[in-house]
């Protein structure tokens, strides 16, 4: 059986794929959460977010096209730092988009719950639950399959936002420059908490823009990847900054950033509660439509990216060997994609979807300053873009890291401890078998050599 995955994604499926996974929870309920912390200031956080995404964008492009295999940084890590930054990458790289995984789940619950004027909130982890095991069924089903769902849900998301854009627009001319202003606090302290805040919804946001990196952790799967890779990244993320920044501006402009902020609070589907005031018919219905479609477009991708993560790491030796088989059409790896939905699943007991999304971003930042760690030490002849780039993108992402809350940081480094203790035993392991291995081996060439 073939050990590798077959390459099946041309340049549009690949930026349907990093579509997919960035316009979903981060659009259509991350800018709420991040609205709750920041005020109108969310409009600018988008948009630095945006530009920390781009530095980290470009070294994930380069260095993918240069190593165009599953597993993105987990597999650069490896190559061009040493195992401990390759298997801390991988491990919460797991960690941080099972969360977002989960975040997704429990958005498109909310939203469907919503749209059918279920006021309960009883039913949002059931209706959860069953997204989860849907979508990992349908990813067992295979790649190219999955791909074309794929190009549906990103089609009908992308219209759903624009609607609601150019829906709001009247509104937003009108009441904008009142919803908007002032964007930080008047007085000194108030300044000081406000810039805080500003980092910190800063830090939340740029995970909504991190699905990016779902073209690189699929590089394996994609054709002519040295060309397609980087042009991919790319566009996806020019097209996700006008899109982020234009929903940003009409939602929180057109009803003021407490409104914006409530509305996530209370039904997390924010966007369709703000379509309403905004008087066009059958607009809230469209959004909830277009919610519901990019949840689940988020999610196959999120168990997509995932699955090949698990795969890499099995190859190497960090998870069970059985993690890495794959079926008979070398299509998907069957064992790691079940193996993603359980973890997503369990993740979706909890239920709390600011917990979910805050835990990502401190986990995801930390991702990504390995990534540039490793674009840093590629080698002059493989470099697409100049140093400065990605030395940019790691002080930021070490700097916005430490702007989540407190508790989310020291449970993730709590959890990464946990991971490293997990690799050092599974080396010691493999180590000692390679060795016995190699001692029978060496037995029976003395055994031949006798006889």
């Amino acid at each position: 059986m073939n050990s590798r995955l077959a390459r099946e994604v041309g340049l549009p499926g690949a930026v349907l794929l990093g579509l997919g996974s960035i316009l979903g929870t981060g659009v259509f309920v991350s800018i709420g959460i991040a609205t709750a912390v920041a005020g109108p200031a969310v409009v600018l956080a988008i948009a630095v977010a945006s530009l920390v995404a781009t530095c980290n964008a470009l070294s994930s492009a380069q260095l993918a096209a240069n190593h165009p295999v599953s597993g993105g940084t987990y597999e650069y890590g490896y190559r061009y730092l040493k195992p401990a930054f390759g298997f801390s990458a991988g491990w919460l790289f797991l960690c941080a988009k099972s969360a977002s995984a989960a975040a997704a789940a429990l958005g498109f619950a909310a939203y469907t719950l919503n749209a059918l004027g279920i006021a309960s909130t009883e039913y949002r982890t059931p209706l959860a639950l069953l997204a989860v095991i849907a979508i990992t069924a349908l990813v067992i089903w295979g790649m190219r399959r999955s791909n074309r769902v794929n190009a549906i849900v990103v089609s009908i998301t992308i219209l759903a936002l624009a609607a609601f854009v150019v829906g709001g627009l009247p509104r937003l001319l009108a009441v904008g420059s009142e919803s908007l202003v002032p964007l930080f606090g008047e007085d000194a302290e108030s300044g000081a908490r406000a810039a805080r805040a500003f980092l910190h919804a800063t830090a939340l946001m740029f995970v909504a823009y991190t699905g990016y990196g779902r073209v690189a952790t699929l590089g394996e799967e994609i054709k002519d990847p040295a060309h397609n890779i980087p042009r991919a990244i790319v566009l996806t993320l020019l097209i996700s900054l006008v899109i982020y920044v234009s929903v940003g501006l009409v939602g929180v402009g057109s009803v003021g950033a407490s409104a914006f902020a409530a509305a996530t609070e209370e039904v997390a589907a924010p966007l369709e509660v703000v379509a309403r005031q905004f008087g066009v018919p059958a607009l809230p219905q469209f959004i909830a439509i277009g919610a519901v479609t990019a949840m689940l477009g988020v999610l196959l991708n999120l168990v997509l990216g995932l699955s090949r993560v698990v795969l890499a790491m099995a190859r190497r030796g960090d998870m069970p060997g059985l993690l890495a088989k794959l079926d008979s059409t070398s299509t998907t790896p069957l064992p790691a994609v079940i193996f993603t939905g359980v973890i997503v699943t369990a993740i979706v007991l909890y239920g709390d979807i600011r917990v979910a999304w805050s835990f990502s971003a401190f986990t995801v930042l930390f991702y990504y300053a390995v990534t540039n760690l490793a674009a840093l030490a590629m080698p002059a002849a493989e470099r697409l873009y100049p140093r400065f780039v990605s030395a940019a993108g790691l002080v930021a992402c070490v700097l916005l890291a430490f702007f989540v809350q407190r508790e989310i940081w020291l449970v993730s480094l709590g959890i990464l401890g946990v991971g490293l203790g997990w690799h050092v035993i599974a080396r010691t392991r493999s180590c000692k078998r390679q060795t016995t291995t190699d001692q029978e081996s060496h037995a029976d060439d003395g055994d031949h050599t006798r006889r």
